[in-house]
């Protein structure tokens, strides 16, 4: 599956959450570092909820740009 991961930029580095999985989160220093930190999250989380036998949620979750003149 593939899930959205939206990044945002803080006062300190970068933070990151995907909408498809509610308390998905990652924070680092760096933009590759968040990516990174939150593949590794979406893994364990992912992880997490098939131990509990719980169904992965469907990526329903899409992005676009929007160019402005």
């Amino acid at each position: 599956m593939r899930y959205l991961a939206v990044v945002e930029a803080s006062a300190t580095g970068f933070s990151a959450y995907s909408p498809d999985l509610p308390g998905c989160v990652a924070a680092a220093g760096s933009r590759q570092e968040v990516e990174d930190e939150m593949a590794k999250a979406i893994a364990f989380h992912i992880d997490g909820l098939r131990a509990e036998g719980i169904e992965l949620p469907e990526p329903r979750t899409s992005s676009l740009y929007v160019d402005v003149a």
